[in-house]
């Protein structure tokens, strides 16, 4: 039976940046489907921790801070040491900083850049190599962004690093297919994070893109759950290179 192919019962799943919004979402909608969690947050992220164990699933918290890449190995040995694999890496920590191009510091766009696409990366790295020796192929998702397609305004750092999170997938899905490991990302829409408190704060700014959203809504931590279980389990194995939009209807205006 096809559903059965979403059946993710006994993987294991390492997902940064977890300790709320698309993040959490994430997380839940992976255990929801049968995954054992491995979170990796900067502090300790107990809503998301009590709501995938509620699930009957285990989840195991390392905090970490994501801007440097010292960390991954032990990461990485530590979700092995603790679960004994690893299946499913989705790479969704990230950060922005706004400020018009003209006055944006150096110091915004190293700290952006260094979560967003090279702490991505090596992340991916690491986590590719355990998949190989474990020799059963596996499943990266990386969290790239609507300004993966378009410019955006007042965030040159983050539109930066998230079109190269689009094109670190292709090259990566290009590189890895070949150990039967896919590379995928998901590129949310507006969706109510964090990261978004700004824009749904100021009036204007919110009437003006809701306006443009076909679905006429905000996205939910929720709307990641589908799309996410789909990329991360069977049903996508032929699947590989391709960012999927779930904004709305965003992109289609």
């Amino acid at each position: 039976m096809i559903l059965s192919s979403f059946d993710l019962t006994g993987k294991v799943a390492l997902i940064t940046g977890c300790n709320t919004g698309l993040g959490q979402g994430i997380a839940v909608g992976l255990a929801e489907a049968g995954c054992d969690i491995v979170g990796v947050n900067r502090s300790d992220p107990h809503e998301t921790m009590a709501k995938v164990t509620q699930t009957g699933r285990r989840f195991l918290n390392l905090n970490a801070d994501l801007g440097k890449i010292d960390a991954i190995p032990a990461l990485v040995q530590t979700a092995v040491d603790t679960f004994g694999k690893i299946d499913i890496l989705v790479n969704n920590a990230g950060i922005i900083r706004r400020e018009d191009a003209l006055n944006f510091s150096e110091k915004d766009w190293d700290d952006v850049m260094d979560v967003n696409i090279k702490t991505l990366f090596f992340m991916a790295q690491a986590v590719a190599k355990q998949l190989i020796c474990q020799g059963s192929g596996g499943k990266i998702i990386n969290i790239a962004s609507m300004l993966s397609f378009q410019g955006g305004i007042r965030v040159p750092s983050y539109t930066a690093s998230k079109s190269a999170v689009m094109g670190i997938t292709r090259l990566l899905a290009n590189e890895w297919a070949q150990h039967h490991i896919n590379v995928n990302a998901i590129a949310p829409g507006y969706m109510v994070t964090n990261n978004t408190q700004q824009l749904r704060t100021d009036e204007e700014r919110n009437q003006q893109i809701l306006e443009r959203i076909p679905a006429a809504r905000w996205g939910t931590p929720e709307d990641m759950m589908g799309p996410i279980v789909f990329l991360a389990s069977p049903a996508s194995n032929y699947v590989n290179g391709y960012t999927l939009a779930v904004d709305g209807g965003w992109l289609a205006r």
